[in-house]
This record gives structure tokens, C-alpha cells and sequence, in this order.
């Protein structure tokens, strides 16, 4: 019987580190290097956005003869809430109201046609569908002062004058472009493998829209969404044109009662646009993620 040589394991020699771990390990160490001028200009840019806000804040809580004669800047001496107390006794409520219908209705109207024409302008390869959807991109580069006389004439004829749809419609029409421009850009992002293999299970286009489509667009539908109600809540010119009684007005056209032919009530005026921006806050604060998604790209990549 012939003795057989157990085979032995060989020595594995230590590699080392990977090459790219050196480079990596530097490309962190230069991110986390302090940048001086980039925290100036961060300083400075915060400076020049929390110092009007500031001044703003601090006149609201002023009495009208201290506005009138005093630092914007310095701290009142006397805080009060009366201008507040003075807005909301003055109809701001109604014009609230007038203002959150109007950009729930913008909003509503622009999501339900903007998703549908963006899918399509992705989806379909045709010579008919492009040149539509260039054709109406061209609405970005129409101003609504070169087209405000025609509106008002189609809004008279269609009895709407002095009415918030008077309002709605224009401002919804004018939104449209643009959420089209950014919705196109987000769904044109979607794989195309998702659909194919949505196509293969038999789904319809209408399952694939609501079910992959506008899940995969999330970003950018929270962009359209904060930047349709923006148009709508800081929309003057049409609520200006388009109403006349107090009926119909709007937040924006709610800030003239504190303006009269023998002076404006500073306080109360900015006690006003300090209110009427809270909601605009609160509306960043929970569709920030998906706005800057959005901006970004699906899923915020």
C-alpha cells in the first residue's frame, strides 16, 4: 500500500487594500473639509432672506405710530397683537377661504389633466403627438399681460365675471406648461423594462399609468402640486381683473382694505402677509421631500 501526502493548504499572501480604498477614503476626507467661503455665502444669503422676515414680524407686533417713526429693525417697544386681532375682525377669514378654494381647485385641475397628457407625450413615438406637445409648451413663453384683454372678453361672455372661476381657470390654464414640462421629465425617467413587463401580464395603459406611472412620479406630482397651489395663492393679477365685489376676493386683493387715499396701516398690512403665509409654511413643510424629489429625479436620485 503506497503512503499517500496529505496536500497541505498554501500560505494566502495578505493582498492589502484595495487600490480604490485609498482614493475613496480621500474623495470622503475632501468632503468633510471645511469650506470658509461657502459658509460666508450660506451666512449671507440667510441674512438677506431672515432679515426682511424679521423686520416683517417684529412691524406686526408695532402700533401704527411706532411703524411710522421707527427702526424697522429694532425690537418694538410695546409688542401688541392688535393689528392680528384687527385682521382677523376685517373679512381675512373669508379671503383665507376664497384663497385655499382657488388652490384646491388649480391644483385639482391641473393634476387631473397634466398627468394623463404627460403620459401620453412620454408613451406615444408619433410625429402628431410631438409636435402637440411642443405646440403646448409654448404657453411658457406667453406672458398672461399679453392675453388678459381676450380672457376678459371670454370671461364676460361665458358669465363668469366676479366669480372665483373666474380665477380658477386662467390661473389653472397658465400652471399647465410648466407641469407638464416637469412631469415629462419625471416619467420619462421610468424604465422602460417596468412597462414591458407590465405589458406582458396584459395590463392596460390606463392600469400602467395608475399603477406604475404616477407611483414612479411621486416627485415630481408633490412639484406640480406645491408649485400650481404657489401660482394660485399668489396669483393678483387675474383676481384683479376678473372680481370686483367682496364676494370672490382673494388674499392677495384682501391686503388693499388696509390701504386708503390717507395711508396704509403698516402693521396691519404685514400682520396680514404674515398670516397668509403661514399656510404656504406648513404646505413646504410636508411636501418638501417631494418636492425636492422632484427636482432631483424619481425617487430623488
Amino acid at each position: 500500500m503506497s503512503h499517500v501526502t496529505p496536500l497541505r493548504p498554501r500560505p494566502v499572501k495578505d493582498a492589502g487594500p484595495a487600490p480604490a480604498a485609498g482614493p475613496a477614503r480621500r474623495r470622503r476626507h475632501w468632503t468633510r473639509r471645511p469650506d470658509p467661503l461657502a459658509g460666508l455665502g450660506s451666512v449671507l444669503w440667510l441674512a438677506v432672506v431672515l432679515v426682511p422676515l424679521y423686520a416683517m414680524i417684529t412691524t406686526s407686533l408695532t402700533r401704527q405710530d411706532e411703524a411710522l417713526g421707527g427702526n424697522a429693525l429694532k425690537p418694538p417697544a410695546h409688542p401688541t397683537l392688535d393689528n392680528y386681532a384687527t385682521v382677523l375682525h376685517n373679512g381675512f377669514g373669508h379671503f383665507l377661504l376664497n384663497t385655499v378654494i382657488v388652490a384646491a381647485a388649480v391644483v385639482g385641475i391641473v393634476l387631473v389633466l397634466c398627468v394623463p397628457l404627460s403620459y401620453v407625450a412620454v408613451r406615444t413615438r408619433g410625429f402628431w403627438s410631438g409636435a402637440a406637445f411642443r405646440l403646448f409648451l409654448l404657453g411658457v413663453a406667453i406672458p398672461a399681460q399679453a392675453v388678459v384683454i381676450p380672457l376678459y372678453l371670454m370671461i364676460a361672455k361665458l358669465h363668469l365675471y366676479d366669480s372665483l372661476l373666474a380665477v380658477v381657470l386662467p390661473t389653472a390654464a397658465f400652471a399647465m406648461p410648466v407641469s407638464v414640462l416637469i412631469l415629462t421629465g419625471t416619467l420619462r425617467d421610468v424604465s422602460e423594462e417596468l412597462y414591458e413587463a407590465m405589458a406582458l401580464d396584459g395590463a392596460s395603459p390606463a392600469r400602467m399609468l395608475f399603477q406604475l406611472a404616477v407611483p414612479m412620479a411621486k416627485g415630481g406630482i408633490g412639484t406640480v402640486v406645491v408649485y400650481a397651489a404657489l401660482q394660485a395663492w399668489n396669483g393678483f393679477l387675474f383676481p384683479l381683473i376678473f372680481t370686483q365685489s367682496d364676494g370672490p376676493r382673494v388674499l392677495t386683493l384682501g391686503l388693499f382694505t388696509y390701504v386708503s387715499q390717507f395711508g396704509v396701516d403698516i402693521p396691519a398690512l404685514l400682520a396680514s402677509v404674515v398670516l397668509s403665509g403661514i399656510p404656504v409654511f406648513a404646505v413646504y413643510l410636508v411636501a418638501r421631500r417631494a418636492l425636492v424629489g422632484g427636482l432631483m429625479g424619481v425617487g430623488g436620485k
